[in-house]
């Protein structure tokens, strides 16, 4: 079995959720035959439907997020990527010019 290393591009702070966030709400409109299955599945794991709701939602989001943010690789090509990272290319002309300019909030 060979070796993978992750590496996480961008490390988000945002993820867990702080105990003394407020609460919102969102408002949802289903099919009826779609909440009774969310209300199934909730009742099998001793959940109500909310509570399913949220950490399904919240579960799906960190997953889509990780997707973005996290990067499988084997050895060579972590090496190859820690090596691009460390040496990037010198910046075109589009780049120098845009780091010219002035800022707006500057001006």
């Amino acid at each position: 079995m060979s070796k993978v290393r992750a590496t996480i591009a961008e490390p988000s702070d945002a993820l867990p959720m702080a105990p003394s966030e407020t609460k919102g709400s969102i408002n949802l409109r289903i099919e009826a035959g779609t909440r009774q299955l969310i209300d199934d599945a909730a009742a099998i794991l001793g959940k109500t439907r909310t509570e399913f709701m949220v950490e399904s939602a919240r579960r799906q989001a960190v997953d889509v997020l990780l997707d973005q943010r996290l990067y499988a690789l084997e050895p060579e090509g972590h090496d190859a990527f820690l090596h691009a990272l460390d040496q990037p290319p010198p910046p075109g002309p589009k780049l120098t010019a845009l780091m010219r300019r002035v800022p707006a909030w500057r001006r």
